[in-house]
């Protein structure tokens, strides 16, 4: 096991802190009370569709592979296969495709076949009324973020924030112990175990307690949301973020947005995921890092904050349950994230 994140292993006397809660206590609108699909049994069925990018029936058998083992039944959509440039087919298909699955009374998981782009695209043509009233959970990380922000926002529907089918190895005799984890930590979620994720103290780190709804995702979908009706909605939550292939300069302008449209103000917690930050052009240093960016917009608020928390676009990125009702603890002998 990856010695610098564990799962479900923290020793009993460690979740008892003496450290006094440091969150934000300002007067919250009380959010909408948020659905809890039921959690899969075996011989449940598990969709999988493609409603942003594009990936092959081959790229997710591994998936299919493994989710069957789980006990589960899998039903693949038209749209894995299909191919309209860089999408998963047309705008049509992929609307089609997941509105079927979204409606379909059989299907109790959606597993997104992989991120890219093409979520914001179909996004206010469905239909949620029936998925309302029958929820089931979506699955799905990255683009998938479009999926999760709006679902919590108008449907108040909880979803699982996690690893797609293009990260499913072909060979497990081969993978990594982190990767085996990650992989299984989707299972754990499906089935209804209370998941708890710890990672060691980063000395840039603000230490405290904060109990809270778990929302977040990709910091750059996040954004592009702003000012729509999926956007964000972070008041008494614990926010997650994470993103990739990002220049420093962007990530800072993507914090400012939280920043400036009070997404930063009401927080109970704040989780930085992981950050593969684009090199700087030679001769246009930002002159910043990530940690420098964070604190910043950050300073004035006093809830707890962590870095190095082990979800995003890495081999550790542990299935999260967005909606659900979380404990953030952050002391110098580590981080605890767990579900309540």
């Amino acid at each position: 096991m990856n010695r610098k994140y564990f799962l479900s292993l923290i020793p009993a006397s460690l979740l008892i802190s003496p450290l006094k809660s440091i969150a934000n206590e300002a007067s919250i609108t009380t959010p909408k009370k948020v659905k809890i699909p039921s959690y899969l049994v075996s011989g449940d069925t598990i969709g999988i569709t493609c409603p942003a990018g594009y990936i092959t029936q081959a790229e997710i058998e591994p998936s299919v592979i493994q989710m069957k083992s789980w006990g589960f039944n899998v039903v693949i959509g038209k749209t894995v296969g299909a191919k309209d440039f860089t999408f998963g087919g047309t705008d049509e298909e992929r609307l089609t495709d997941l509105q079927q699955m979204l409606d379909e009374p059989t299907i109790k998981a959606i597993m997104c076949a992989r991120g890219g782009y093409g979520a914001v695209r179909i996004i206010d043509q469905l239909d949620f009324s029936k998925f309302k009233s029958s929820p089931k959970w979506i699955i799905g990380f990255s683009d998938i973020t479009i999926l999760h922000c709006h679902i919590n926002t108008n449907v108040h529907i909880a979803s699982i924030h996690s690893k797609m089918c293009n990260s499913f190895p072909s060979d497990w005799s081969l993978a990594e112990p982190i990767q085996i984890e990650t992989i299984n930590s989707i299972q754990q979620a499906l089935k209804g175990e209370k998941l708890r994720y710890g990672t060691t103290y980063n000395t840039s780190n603000r230490m405290g307690i904060a109990t809270g709804e778990l929302i977040g995702g990709n910091l750059r979908c996040i954004e592009n949301l702003a000012g729509s009706k999926s956007e964000i909605q972070t008041d008494g939550k614990i926010l997650f973020v994470e993103d990739t292939g990002e220049y420093l300069y962007s990530i800072d302008r993507m914090f400012y947005n939280l920043k400036r449209s009070g997404k930063l103000d009401k927080l109970k917690g704040l989780i930085i995921g992981g950050f593969k930050v684009k090199p700087d052009d030679s001769g246009s240093e930002f002159g910043k890092t990530l940690i420098d960016i964070v604190l910043e917009k950050v300073k004035g608020f006093d809830y707890p904050v962590c870095f190095d928390f082990p979800v995003g676009h890495q081999r550790a990125n542990f299935a999260l349950k967005c909606g659900i009702k979380h404990k953030l603890e952050i002391w110098e002998s580590g981080t605890v994230l767990a579900e309540i």
